[in-house]
C-alpha cells in the first residue's frame, strides 16, 4: 500500500495522536514507548521544543518498522516543513492554515493537517489538498462545532486538539471526528517520570473511541 494512505489509514482505525513536548530525546522516546503500549496510533513532536528536528531523527529510527508513526507538529512554514521530513517525519501538523505548507507536503507525498477553526478555513483547506483538518483551538470551539460543521461539510476529513479529554472523547467522535489529538491530557505523567501511567490513559482513550464507533 501507498506510504502516504497507510499512515492514514493507521491514525484513522487507532483514532488517536498523542502530542508531545518532550525536552529531550529520552524523554520523547519513554513517552513514546508508553504511547505504543496504550494503543496509540501516531506520536506529534511539536516544534515549541527545541531540537525538535532530532527528536524526530531519533524516534524514526528506533522505530523504524512503523509500530508507531512519528509526526511533527506546530509546523509554521513550508522551511520547517522540509526540516520536518528530513528528520524523517511521517506526517506534518500545523496550528494554521498555511498553503505553502499543504502544498510542499503534497509535493513529497507527506500525509498534511492544517489547523482551521473556521468553515470557510477548513473549505480553503481542503480545495488546497489538506488530507485532514485540525480543529485548532478544541477547546474554544468544542464536540458541538463539529456537529455543525458536518452540516454542510459531511465529507470534511477533522481531527480536534486541545480540549480533549477522557470525559467528552466519545462525544467528539460520534459528532463526526476520524481521529483526536490529545497532549496534557495524556501525556501527564511524563513530568513525575510515571510513564505507566499515560499507557493506561491511553488505553482508556482507545476504549472510548471504539465505543463511540460503535453506538
Amino acid at each position: 500500500m501507498h506510504q502516504k494512505v497507510e499512515i492514514l489509514r493507521k491514525i484513522m482505525d487507532s483514532g488517536l495522536v498523542a502530542v508531545v513536548r518532550a525536552e529531550n530525546p529520552e524523554k520523547a522516546r519513554k513517552i513514546a514507548d508508553a504511547c505504543l503500549k496504550g494503543g496509540v496510533a501516531a506520536i506529534e513532536i511539536t516544534f515549541t521544543v527545541p531540537g525538535a528536528a532530532d527528536v524526530i531523527k531519533e524516534l524514526t529510527s528506533i522505530y523504524k518498522s512503523g509500530e508507531i508513526i512519528i509526526g511533527a507538529g506546530t509546523v509554521l512554514d513550508p522551511e520547517t516543513a522540509r526540516t520536518a521530513i528530513l528528520a524523517g517525519a511521517q506526517y506534518i501538523v500545523s496550528p494554521s492554515l498555511n498553503f505553502e505548507t499543504i502544498k510542499l507536503c503534497n509535493r513529497y507525498q507527506v500525509p498534511v493537517m492544517p489547523g482551521c477553526m473556521t468553515i470557510k478555513e477548513i473549505v480553503e483547506a481542503m480545495e488546497a489538498g489538506a488530507d485532514v483538518i485540525k480543529i485548532f483551538p478544541g477547546e474554544t470551539l468544542g464536540p458541538g462545532f463539529i456537529k455543525a460543521v458536518k452540516g454542510p461539510l459531511p465529507q470534511a476529513p477533522l481531527m480536534p486538539t486541545g480540549g480533549v479529554s477522557l470525559d467528552n472523547v466519545g462525544q467528539w467522535i460520534k459528532n463526526g471526528c476520524l481521529a483526536v489529538g490529545v497532549g496534557g491530557n495524556l501525556t501527564a505523567g511524563a513530568k513525575t517520570g510515571d510513564y505507566e501511567s499515560i499507557t493506561e490513559v491511553a488505553q482508556q482513550f482507545i476504549a472510548k473511541i471504539k465505543e463511540a464507533r460503535t453506538k
